[in-house]
Parts: C-alpha cells; structure tokens; sequence
C-alpha cells in the first residue's frame, strides 16, 4: 500500500459511447437516479444506439495523461466498462464493445494504459459488476423502470447466473493478463447482488493471482483494500486508507446541460482537505464524445496545474498533519517540515498553538521559497521547566506571500 498512501491525487476518467449523446453514463437508460439531477431518462434502445456510431478522435488519453501528469496526479482509473455493459475494451466475450460494435474499432482501454503508463502514471481500472445490457444478467428493459434499489430488473434463473457469472470472471480476468501490471481494480455495481453470488472471495483469489501487487476498493462486498466515500469529504478521516472520487459539477459523464461547476479554488480546498486527512483526492474528469474536454474542465485542471507547480510539496507524498495543534486550517508533514495550508486569506499573520517552539528552524512561503519571519512563545513556566515546551507560533505572512487560490506555509524543525 505504500504509493497509495501517500498518492494524495488521481485522475478518474468516465468515458463511454453515450458522451456522445451528452447523457450521463448509464443511469439515464434505467429511468435516472436521484443522486444524479442530468441522469436521464431515455428509452434503452436510444441510449445504447450511440455505440453504432462511436468513432473518438485517435490519441485523446495522450492529452489526459499529460494533463494529469502536469497537475501532479500520481495515478489514473478508466472506465473499462459501466453499467451499460459496454467494453471499452478489446473483449473476447462479447461483441458489445469499442474494438468490435463501434467503427472505432480499436481498443481504448490499450490506449489509456499505454498513454498513462508513458507519463509514469500508476494504471487503475474500473469495472461494473452489473451489466444491465447482457442478456443473461439479464438486460433491463423499459418496462423495468423506475430503478428500484437495492436490485433493479428482473432476476436471472440458475443457468443464466451461471453463465453470466462465467462471463464476469472471463472480463476480469482478460483486463488482469493483457495489458501488463495494473495498480488499481476500482469495482462498482456491487449492489445488486450479495457476496455469494457474485462469489467474491474467489474472485478476489483469482484477481491476486493474476496480479500480486494490487490494489481492490471496498465496492465487492466484505472485500477491499481502500474505502471510497463519493462526492464528499468525511469529516472525520475513515479508519482505513481510503480516496474520495468526486466530480467537476455534478455528472461522472459529459452532461453539456451541466454547468454546475464547482470553482478551481473549490477543488483545490478540497485537495489540501482531502491530503491533510491522508487520504487521495480521485477527481472526475468527462470526456465529450471524440475524446476532448470541455472547456470548463480545462480550465480547472489548468489552475489546479499552475498552484500545483509551486506547491506539490505540500500534497504528494505527505502524511495527515497533527490533528493536536491549533490551526485554522489544514497541516500535511513531510519527514521535519509541517505544510499550513492557509484556506482562508492571511491578512498579516498565522498563529500555531500547540507547536514544539524551540525545535522551529525556519519558516518559508512554500510557492516562492521565501524566508517568513516568526516569533514564539510560551507559558512562563514551561520555558524553565520543560526542554521542549508547546507553545505558541507567530508567523508574519506579507502581501506578496499570499496566494491566490491557498496558500502553503511550510514550518521546518529540527531533527527529532
């Protein structure tokens, strides 16, 4: 689990042929659901009908990956298949999918792997457990909606659980052995059945057989190496390792009619929350139809990137800060230096209580690397009585220190 403890940022990429249509993956074909406001509803037939004519423009993973990369993400999770049961995948079971339905015709799954892995990026992959297009799971129906938690649709017999559980092993088991080392398996669509029939212990068997080192969320029930809270940020961090996936607006897929963006400052409050808490911060970016995103999601990865480039330090490769001081915002820590991510705008000074006073070395504005000047105190008797007092920390932030998005104090100490 090393790498992903101190990730603290990945990219989580929602792509299928209905980001042609502009719809939201999946849920609009069973009716919508209610966490989704732009999730449908279309009838199945008009949905699934944009994988005749899903042809994105070559090399678009190359622009995510340099994109991500730059924005100091340490690891990726595509959508190899939603629950629309569509493979973005070169799949050997079925014909529903890029590389056989589609006049694409190659396999995009192949595409991400080899732009991601290039740029040094750890490879996660997502994959539904439900398909509500195969036959035998069985396929949902207009007559089936409204979606009804916690199973939608109607139940398969014996025989077809059984061929479809068959078919569920095969796909996993073709995206564990052709497309080399793969870091992440991120599950979803657990919902639907129990533990025994999706037999999960003998999946997960299978999956670290097939690949030793990695890593399975918490979506499989009583499985899971990391929890994955959405859409928020837990209050109090989880009791294990754990990632918060989360959107742009309010849609996992491309969804124009969606411009409820949260603002780049937004996202970048979230990161440093997220990071002071130790978890990772897997953020949603949408692809259009060709493979391109649009415009706002460009522009939020571009001032996540710029703030970024001054102050990664204080994000990758950190543990939580010490939840023990007093501080009006988020801490990290790297080895003797502790991050203050100032959230809310320093007007002249940041005040610590709660700091090992005499073990201050220096005090530096991390985005420009300028020395800040200090001053300590504290209690009168602890400064004769005790070698190494907790104490109050002034630290004086001039204008030009301040940035405009979070500003980044690091704090380095003596050696312990």
């Amino acid at each position: 689990m090393n790498w992903f403890d101190t990730a603290r940022f990945g990219m989580f990429i929602h792509w299928g042929h209905i980001s042609q249509q502009g719809f939201e993956l999946s849920w609009p074909m069973v009716g919508g659901v209610f966490s989704l406001p732009n999730a449908g509803p279309i009838k199945v037939a008009d949905y699934q009908a944009s994988a005749d004519t899903f042809n994105p423009q070559p090399g678009a993973a190359r622009d995510w990956a340099r994109r991500a990369k730059a924005a100091g993400m340490q690891y990726a999770v595509f959508t190899t298949k939603h629950h629309d049961g569509f493979a973005m995948f070169d799949t050997a079971l079925s014909d529903f999918s890029v590389a056989r339905h589609a006049p694409y015709g190659v396999d995009l799954v192949r595409e991400y792997v080899e732009a991601f892995r290039a740029d040094g990026l750890r490879i996660g992959l997502y994959f539904s457990l439900l398909d509500w297009h195969h036959p035998d799971y069985p396929a949902f129906r207009d007559e089936d909606a409204p979606y009804r938690f916690p199973r939608g649709g109607p139940r398969p017999t014996p025989e077809q659980w059984e061929r479809f559980r068959t078919f569920l092993f095969g796909q996993v088991r073709e995206l564990l052995t052709n497309y080399g080392t793969i870091d992440v398996l991120w599950f979803d669509g657990h919902w639907e059945r129990s533990a025994d029939d999706w037999r999960a212990q003998e999946l997960v068997d299978m999956i670290r057989a097939l690949q030793p080192g990695i890593l399975i969320n918490d979506r499989l029930q009583g499985q899971g190496d990391f929890e994955t809270p959405e859409q928020f940020v837990p209050a109090l961090p989880p009791a294990k390792t754990w990632e918060t996936c989360m959107t742009l607006n309010e849609s996992w897929g491309y969804v124009p009619v969606d411009n409820r963006y949260k603002s780049s400052r937004q996202v970048i409050h979230t990161l440093c929350e997220v990071a002071s808490k130790g978890g990772n911060l897997l953020l949603n970016v949408s692809p259009r139809g060709d493979g391109s995103l649009p415009p706002e999601q460009v522009e939020r990865l571009d001032a996540v990137t710029n703030w970024m480039s001054r102050n990664s330090a204080a994000i990758v490769g950190t543990v939580a800060g010490f939840d023990e001081w007093q501080f009006y915002g988020p801490t990290t820590r790297r080895g003797d230096t502790v991050y203050l991510h100032a959230l809310m705008r320093p007007y002249d000074s940041v005040t610590v209580r709660g700091v090992p006073i005499r073990k201050v070395r220096t005090v530096r504005a991390l985005a420009t690397g300028a020395t800040l000047a200090f001053t300590t105190r504290c209690s009168l008797m602890d400064q004769f009585t005790n070698p190494n007092p907790p104490g109050e920390l002034t630290i004086i932030v001039p204008p030009e220190a301040i940035d405009e998005y979070a500003t980044i104090i690091a704090v380095d100490f003596a050696p312990a």
